[in-house]
């Protein structure tokens, strides 16, 4: 049973990360950015390399913050993997025998990765990104594992591994060049944004999904495992 004194030291911890937390809301309110970080934005989203201000945000004047994003989802990534209690996430046992889930899968499959593709490239300038193109390669990976379609890049190994960590691994290395070379950690170099940024986007669209896949792969395969055991 725990001491007083370690629920008292608890509670004197969450009383000043709340005031920490309403200080900084505090200050935000004072400051007047319903005119000013648009006026900024607006100014500066020609130097950008895209033309959509999201975007800009998240993969140039924030990019640092989507960067730690991606770091935590690739953590998130690995611990999951490592809990699944399977040899591969690739669960064989995991089929259906719909014949007509699994024909319709053969016309819904290259739909859904052209509809990644076209939100890949439609977050320049319009909503879309990274994000929910990885998504979209996510749920159609899961779809193909519940008809026992091969997903042999889910076997534990070198491929998994690359694909896991390929979209951060370039931003980084990205930041890190700019760094080395003298400017701002993830400063663009002029004239080179928007490839760099479509180059960044296409590799954290298949990271992403790879991850998500992973995280949906191993939870129920950790569950499925922890039950026989139990009935064991």
């Amino acid at each position: 049973m725990r001491s007083p004194t370690a629920y008292v030291s608890v509670l004197l911890l969450v009383i000043m990360l709340t005031a920490l937390l309403g200080r900084a809301v505090w200050q935000l309110a004072a400051f007047d950015s319903g005119s000013e970080l648009p006026r900024l934005l607006q100014n500066n989203l020609a130097a950008s390399g895209v033309e959509h201000p999201v975007t800009a945000v998240l993969l140039n004047f924030r990019s640092y913050d989507t960067l730690l994003e991606i770091a935590v989802l690739v953590i998130a990534a690995m611990v999951g993997i490592s809990m699944a209690r399977t040899r591969s996430l690739e669960d064989p046992e995991l089929r259906t025998a719909d014949a007509l889930l699994r024909a319709l899968l053969r016309w819904l499959v290259p739909l859904m990765l052209l509809l990644a593709a076209y939100l890949l490239w439609a977050g320049a300038d319009r909503p879309g990104g990274a994000f929910q193109a990885g998504a979209m390669l996510a749920a159609t990976g899961v779809l193909m594992r519940l008809t026992g379609m091969p997903l042999d890049f889910l076997r534990p190994g070198l491929l998994l591994r690359i694909g896991l960590v390929l979209g951060f691994a370039l931003f980084l290395l990205v930041g890190l060049a700019s760094a080395i070379a003298g400017e701002a950690f993830l400063a663009y170099p002029p004239g080179l944004s928007k490839a760099l940024i479509l180059s960044i986007e296409t590799l954290l669209t298949l990271s992403i999904g790879m991850i998500l896949l992973a995280l949906f792969v191993s939870a129920p395969v950790n569950n499925a495992s922890e039950h026989e055991e139990g009935e064991q």
